[in-house]
């Protein structure tokens, strides 16, 4: 009798701490919710930190991490919020599609299980926070940071074991596409900086003395492959030399206009005639360098160039130069620091509203037109007096005159045309 009756305490104690883990896990999960944004960023940031081969130079890659991250997380706090057993989880659809991607670019599936590693423990040091901030007893504090540490346990291995299983699957079906070798060597050259111009020719079959010219041509809409490889034959056509072209992922194509002097490319004609064609892909372009350090480097400037063009938020096809967008290229390489300093620049004018961008373009125009109302006032086709009154209210705006620092006022302003959104700032100073 005795024993039944402890053996009946037992069992009530481990119900009632089951019943308070269950309404604990609930409420915290309700309370992440709303971060759920502010938490996948840093946890993207320790990813791209911690793991070298995830920090890719490519704005589409960078929001399918970002968009796989917080699929995550968002499952995650689902399992909690609603008690769903973990062996009925599926595979997020943006973490699947990020996984096929990077085996597409040939990132090792090591670095993407360590990715779920460093999330799960990350994930673990939050949610346990979280958990002594509710103050439970010890016996509930105890049962929940086994549950949590079961259930992110299983979750991880749930998901890796799929994801692995994605991963090869992509893997063979890029191995059987004639490019793919191609590509690899290509991604070789570009990263080995060890290789001489004589084993990077060897490795891609193209002349590496001469001059470079380095583009980066992409889609972001779906099944658009084909339209994105076709873009080399359109180099051919309009600058009449055969480029080196190699796909980076089935929507990316990486290419280069070699030759004895510096390629002969005319944007405009190119941006042109995508545009005829009603083509999705869009096209950025680096600068004209020598050799095969020239190679990389006008390749990486497309890259920057294609940053911008995405950042940007260009929905149509056309063609981004580098040597347009140089300073905008180097300042979204951190656009949390680039937004403090167009702020710090511009103040008020940094805002994001219609009347702020017409005060915005007006100065861009007279800085442009060398502090000439009257160029500036034929270039937006108003009158003298228009532009001085759009003048001094920038000037009341900003709080200084736009003569101060006005290199900087001029670049900044650059920026909030080139970046958009993306270094404004959306509540007044």
């Amino acid at each position: 009798m005795g024993g039944a009756t402890v053996c009946s305490s037992v069992s009530s104690v481990t119900e009632v701490a089951a019943s308070a883990v269950a309404e604990l896990e609930a409420a915290i999960a309700r309370e992440m919710e709303p971060a759920l944004s502010f938490l996948t960023e840093e946890m993207v940031g320790l990813f791209v930190d911690k793991i070298p081969e995830l920090a890719i130079e490519d704005e589409d890659i960078r929001e399918l991490l970002v968009a796989s991250s917080h699929a995550n997380l968002v499952t995650a706090v689902d399992i909690f919020a609603h008690g769903i057993p973990v062996d009925q989880v599926e595979v997020p659809a943006a973490a699947a599609h990020y996984v096929r991607r990077m085996a597409q670019r040939d990132v090792p599936v090591e670095s993407l299980l360590r990715a779920y590693r460093l999330g799960g423990a990350l994930f673990m040091q939050w949610w346990l926070h979280a958990v002594g901030q509710h103050n439970p007893t010890p016996e509930v504090l105890l049962a929940a940071a086994k549950h949590t540490a079961s259930v992110e346990t299983a979750y991880i291995d749930r998901i890796s074991e799929t994801l692995v299983e994605i991963y090869d699957d992509e893997r063979k079906l890029w191995a059987q596409r004639a490019a793919a070798t191609r590509a690899v060597q290509v991604r070789t050259v570009l990263l080995d900086e060890d290789l001489d111009a004589t084993t990077a020719e060897a490795l891609t079959g193209y002349r590496m003395h001469g001059t470079h010219l380095g583009a980066v041509a992409w889609s972001a809409a779906p099944d658009s492959g084909r339209e994105v490889e076709s873009t080399a034959q359109l180099i051919a056509e309009t600058t009449g030399q055969q480029p080196l072209a190699v796909l980076a992922d089935d929507r990316t194509l990486w290419a280069w206009i070699s030759g004895p002097r510096a390629a002969e490319v005319d944007a405009a004609v190119l941006d042109t005639e995508l545009r005829r064609r009603g083509s999705s892909v869009r096209l950025a372009l680096g600068s004209p360098a020598v050799g095969l350090v020239g190679f990389r480097a006008s390749h990486h400037e497309a890259l920057g160039a294609q940053r911008v063009s995405t950042i940007r938020g260009d929905d149509r096809p056309g063609v981004t130069a580098f040597a347009d967008v140089a300073m905008s290229a180097f300042l979204a390489r951190d656009l949390p620091a680039a937004r403090r300093w167009v702020a710090g620049v511009l103040g008020g004018l940094a805002l994001d509203d219609e009347p702020m961008a017409e005060l915005r373009r007006t100065v861009l125009l007279f800085l442009q037109a060398g502090a000439s109302l009257t160029e500036a006032a034929v270039a937006l086709h108003l009158h003298k007096n228009t532009v001085r009154y759009r003048l001094r209210k920038a000037e009341d705006v900003r709080g200084r005159p736009i003569s101060e620092r006005r290199q900087d006022v001029e670049t900044a302003l650059l920026a909030c045309l080139q970046l958009g959104t993306s270094v404004l700032i959306r509540t007044a100073l």
